[in-house]
């Protein structure tokens, strides 16, 4: 992790963070270890998300400090109504239930030797 001054603008802090943890104290969200500790990637990839959306060009820091600190808490909030399971943010959790007329990759036991 490259250390960034507490002046620097949070972009460029949140483009440093190395953890999950590290996102929600620089943007001073509070959360849940425990759901944290079963959701971290799920909520970072769902802020990730979230962030694409998003134009800064023209706002202030503390207009972009407010917006991506929504973002945290919109995508925290995803993940305490739901399991990840649920949520779906992962290509291989979409895959995992196939839609109708998608085959699946079933493989019964008694196929195996």
């Amino acid at each position: 992790m490259i250390n960034s001054s507490p002046a620097a603008p949070i972009l460029d802090r949140l483009s440093n963070a190395s953890s999950a943890e590290e996102f929600f104290s620089l943007l001073g969200v509070d959360y849940d270890p425990k759901i944290v500790n079963v959701a971290r990637l799920h909520i970072l990839k769902r802020m990730g998300q979230y962030f694409a959306k998003e134009q800064f060009s023209g706002a202030t820091e503390p207009e972009i400090r407010a917006r991506c600190k929504a973002m945290l808490e919109q995508a925290y909030a995803d993940f305490v109504a739901s399991p990840p399971i649920d949520q779906r943010v992962f290509k291989v959790l979409k895959d995992a239930v196939a839609g109708p007329g998608k085959p699946t990759a079933f493989v019964p036991l008694s196929e195996l030797k």
